[in-house]
């Protein structure tokens, strides 16, 4: 039997003094940064690995250093002060909103990881002399690689920079999400994609409709039925992308368009991209001429996505369209009925999506 899967690092908290580079800042004339260090760094951002600093030291000088060295972006939420270090890692976990067991902290001082380990007991520690071997070990190498993950490090920074901009706009938060720039893009699933789409399956509890997991084997055979669409939404706007934060299967037939999956990402909630979806799709229905019927089941988490159906119109009343599908082979499925109508476009939102007026006439 294989071993468990241990839980992944999402976050590594680096010490900068002979720890990251080679010397003390405020001691030694020069301090290096070896080069197979910064291998590691670059490594560890690839594979989706966020990367803070929480060291003693001058933060103008130690920042100016980072920058020199060619490495500073690669450090979110930089804590560089006279501080403990366990209040600097507690606070970098606070506001990625990652639990401690998710967080990591490399230090040289056998002291300053003892401070960290009382306060912070489910971080876990590493001395500086195991840098080189961090991406040899299983908590640092997760299972999958997906098209997000390469660049999670500048979505979170670019995140930063759109909740500052959140808190410093006077107005509605209508204009705000208008001031964004926010482009939606809804498209069939690339191989490259699924993944991701596979994570957002897993992932998503919040905004899951239903909580089933989809396999990538799975979805990948959905992507070659002719009957099914596998769609992705992904989301930008004026600080950078926000990546894949959406995922539909569809099932199609000559007279109803069953919605058998709609997940968005927690983090796009509150520019209301699951509105934006929903209102597509019965678009696209009512331009066809067919019913809607979402599959819906109730978790402990998801009560927000039986809100979304219930105020875009879908209903429990039966229709005899429903009598054309199979029965749920799950008995916790509640299955919702829309007749669709034409929907106004988005406000705040430009939307790009394919057209799937002709899909409709497919035959069951």
């Amino acid at each position: 039997m294989s071993e468990k899967q241990p839980q992944l690092v999402k976050c590594l908290v680096w010490d900068l003094d002979n720890t990251l580079w080679q010397g003390t800042l405020l001691e030694d004339d020069e301090v290096v940064l070896p080069p197979a260090v910064r291998d590691v760094v670059i490594e560890l951002d690839k594979r989706g690995i966020l990367q803070a600093v929480a060291s003693k030291n001058d933060h103008d000088l130690a920042w100016q250093r980072l920058e020199q060295l060619g490495i500073a972006e690669y450090f979110v939420l930089p804590h560089i002060g006279w501080g403990p270090k366990s209040t600097s890692v507690g606070a970098i976990a606070e506001r990625l909103n990652f639990a401690q067991r998710a967080m990591a902290f490399v230090d040289d001082q056998p002291t300053e990881r003892a401070e960290v380990a009382h306060h912070l007991p489910e971080v876990r520690l590493y001395p500086a002399e195991h840098v080189l071997s961090l991406p040899k070990l299983a908590e640092f190498t997760p299972p999958v690689s997906t098209v997000d993950s390469h660049r999670r490090r500048k979505m979170y920074q670019a995140g930063f920079e759109r909740d500052s901009a959140r808190s410093a706009f006077e107005g509605p938060d209508e204009e705000f999400l208008r001031s964004l720039g926010l482009e939606m893009r809804i498209a069939s699933a690339t191989d490259e994609e699924l993944p991701r789409v596979e994570e957002l399956t897993l992932r998503t509890s919040q905004m899951n409709a239903t909580g089933v997991h989809y396999s990538e084997d799975t979805l990948r055979a959905l992507m070659k039925d002719p009957h099914h669409e596998v769609l992705v939404t992904t989301l930008r706007d004026r600080f950078g992308p926000h990546g894949a934060v959406g995922v539909m299967l569809l099932e199609r037939g000559s007279a109803v368009w069953r919605l058998k999956l709609l997940a968005t990402s927690c983090r796009v909630v509150s520019f209301g991209a699951g509105s934006v979806i929903l209102r597509w799709l019965i678009d696209q229905a009512a331009a066809t001429g067919v019913h809607l019927v979402a599959d819906f089941r109730a978790t402990d988490r998801n009560r927000i996505m039986e809100v979304a159906y219930r105020f875009a119109g879908f209903t429990e009343s039966g229709c005899d369209c429903l009598d054309a599908l199979p029965a749920a082979v799950d008995t916790g499925v509640q299955r919702w009925h829309l007749v669709p109508g034409p929907q106004e476009p988005p406000s705040t939102v430009s939307l790009h999506a394919p057209t799937l007026a002709t899909a409709g006439q497919t035959p069951q």
